[in-house]
């Protein structure tokens, strides 16, 4: 199953390498990145693979929102058919 990651909050070191070790650790693979600043603020978006993982995307879901909390950023996990329906235009 693939899920879509968001990070947004404000731009430090350590946010991409801190999320990626997660996901390594957890055997989730990145399918797709990308990221940017905007004015001081660090913006991303991923598409992750939980095909090989070792946990579901709802614990997932918790311990990136708790890392996120403790890098000052917020972390959204959302299974990439849901958002897909989500932003359907």
């Amino acid at each position: 199953m693939k899920a879509i990651i968001t990070v947004v909050g404000g731009d430090k070191v350590g946010i991409i390498a801190k999320v990626s070790a997660y996901l390594a650790e957890h055997s989730i693979n990145i399918v797709d990145i990308t990221q940017t600043i905007l004015s001081g603020n660090f913006v991303m978006m991923m598409v992750v693979d939980f095909s090989g993982a070792d946990l579901d995307i709802d614990a997932a879901r918790t311990q990136l929102t708790e890392k996120g909390s403790a890098l000052g950023v917020e972390v959204n996990v959302m299974n990439e058919k849901v958002f897909s329906e989500m932003h359907r235009i």
